[in-house]
């Protein structure tokens, strides 16, 4: 059988396949930013209170749960441009169907919606790296920077597009069926695009898979690579924080309208992707540690400042440095982890699947918190967690090899 690497691509398909993930990027951007600055008014359509909207979100983390599971077998058997297509699919059918739930105050059906979502965004996740592995093997330079701060950009995209919504009136409804239409006309762009083959062929390797799972849970064992988790799970909770609770907490909190809500989300998303596209000369000149400390401790001043922020302007300051905060811990934990020991796919699988649970599983504990404390008052969590990655960023520093 034809694996990624021995695929023979010419400069023409390698642009449309790398352009097509690119485009795959922003797809899943747009998706995981789409419930987010409407989530007042969705509150409001189903008639749930903070810690039922929490449940629902949380709803999102079983199925990205079940997405990462299946997409290595859905890979292998549907090859990549379907498995890839298939996705989206799922992608935009949920949003479709999470559209409806919403539009008729179900309960049930936005719960079903949203275990799809997420089961599409983490096969999708799963494969659009699988895909950015091999164009960056093909092109013989790095570009998975460049992919994920497609994400971001998608992420302001979907938020800019949440806050006109809200602005103009249109129904959360209306706004999550059209931007699955959207979402499904994309397929018939990105996977023509994308190169034939499955990649997902066992390593030529004298390892049983049940070696493997002991070689990867030896990792959950290494106390470098436990303390760059710490890294991902402070920034990633952020991220998801922000994500699932800005809108609802500028509006009921601070006071804004839905739009305005919904607009400060669309900033925080603005800053991250520039933050991403923008900061690899940053690493280069302040190496890792340095990075993170730095944009750590600004992530932590932001949170702070959007907690006890009595003027809207303090609270916009603390929403740009909360994006700063969160913008580089995940690239730079995937990098120091790869290279932190010998077998490099298990412990970047390690710390990938804490930022992963982090940034899902985050947001439902904030909701639930939030029922006790208030929504503001558990963002101090966020803060807490933040500065427990400011304190072991030198986790990150690069391995001195002998």
């Amino acid at each position: 059988m034809t694996n990624a690497a021995d695929l023979q691509v010419d400069a023409h398909a390698l642009r449309r396949w790398r352009n097509a993930i690119i485009l795959a990027f922003a797809v899943g951007g747009i998706t995981v930013s789409s419930w987010g600055p409407r989530l007042p008014a969705v509150q409001s359509d189903l008639g749930a209170d903070t810690a039922l909207i929490g449940v629902i979100l949380g709803c999102v983390t079983i199925g990205s749960i079940c997405g990462l599971v299946a997409s290595t077998p859905l890979l292998h058997y549907l090859g990549s441009k379907r498995a890839l297509g298939g996705a989206i699919l799922v992608v935009a059918l949920a949003m479709a169907l999470m559209g409806i739930g919403v539009g008729l105050g179900s309960i049930p059906v936005a719960v079903i919606a949203f275990i799809f979502v997420g089961f599409g965004i983490g096969t999708l996740d799963v494969l659009i790296n699988v895909e950015g592995a091999a164009v960056e093997s093909r092109a013989k330079r790095t570009l998975m920077p460049l992919m994920h701060g497609a994400w971001s950009v998608g992420a302001a995209i979907g938020a800019g597009v949440g806050a006109l919504c809200a602005a103009a009136d249109i129904t959360p409804s209306a706004q999550f069926i059209g931007e699955a239409v959207v979402i499904a006309l994309l397929i018939v762009v990105i996977v023509p695009s994308i190169a034939p083959g499955a990649r997902a062929e066992a390593p030529k390797e004298e390892l049983t898979r049940w070696q493997r799972i002991v070689e990867w849970a030896k990792g959950w064992l290494d106390w470098r690579l436990l303390l760059i988790g710490v890294v991902m799970l402070g920034v990633e909770l952020g991220e998801g924080s922000a994500n699932s609770w800005m809108t609802l907490a500028v509006h009921d909190d601070h006071g804004q309208t839905a739009a305005i809500a919904a607009l400060f989300f669309t900033v925080f998303a603005v800053g991250e992707a520039l933050t991403r596209i923008f900061g690899g000369p940053v690493v280069d000149r302040l190496g890792r540690v340095w990075t993170i400390r730095w944009t750590t401790a600004l992530g932590a001043v932001g949170v702070v400042l959007f907690i006890l922020g009595g003027n809207v302007w303090l609270v916009l300051i603390g929403v740009l440095l909360w994006s700063v905060g969160v913008s580089m811990g995940f690239p730079l934990g995937m990098s120091a982890a790869a290279e932190s020991g010998p077998n490099p796919a298990a412990r970047v699988s390690v710390v990938a699947s804490v930022g992963y649970f982090a940034n899902l599983a985050g947001p439902p504990v904030i909701g639930a918190l939030a029922e006790s404390v208030g929504l503001l008052n558990s963002l101090w969590l966020v803060v807490v967690f933040m500065v427990a990655a400011f304190a072991v960023a030198g986790s990150l520093r690069p391995v001195k090899r002998g």
